[in-house]
């Protein structure tokens, strides 16, 4: 049974096919980013430091941040901020201080280490850019195509989620 037999028993229509479709299609592009850091991360023997954990110092950038602003952000839902930030600092990617302002607050920004790692994501994204130009034929203008369509997506789930409270 396909997701679209499964909402509601026949034949969906084909618009909410093609949405499932998407659906599915974005879950599985997020779980492969993971793996392909991951793979990365092998590639370059680094077993201290998990993709999530990678993403985060890559985001983070040269940015000083608290856990809060991460969450606030939105980019790590359903992963464990406060955990993964943690392992971050006893791992030497990250230095952490508490905030003079609050104190129960700590604000976090990349070691030396941490933007060894920042710049081999920046490295790899940047081999993969360019091989998507390459091998998918996909030039600027397509991959600008599709991120104007996911930014409508996201607009668009931010206002359903704003009308729920």
């Amino acid at each position: 049974m396909n997701m679209q037999t499964a909402v509601n028993g026949q034949d969906a229509p084909d618009n909410l096919s093609i949405y499932l479709d998407t659906l599915g299609r974005l879950e599985r592009l997020h779980r492969l980013l993971l793996d392909v850091v991951k793979d990365e991360f092998e590639r370059l023997g680094l077993i201290d430091i998990n993709s999530v954990q990678g993403l985060l110092l890559f985001n983070i950038g040269e940015q000083e941040v608290t856990a809060g602003e991460l969450k606030s952000r939105g980019y790590y839902q359903g992963s464990n901020v406060s955990y993964n930030l943690k392992k971050l600092v006893e791992s030497g990617y990250m230095h952490h201080e508490k905030c003079a302002v609050d104190r129960r607050s700590v604000r976090v920004r990349l070691t030396d280490k941490g933007r060894d790692i920042r710049v081999a994501l920046s490295e790899m994204f940047a081999r993969h850019s360019d091989g998507l130009l390459d091998i998918a034929s996909m030039d600027e203008v397509s991959l600008d195509d599709v991120n104007a369509h996911l930014r409508v997506l996201e607009r668009y789930w931010a206002d359903q989620i704003r009308f729920i409270y």
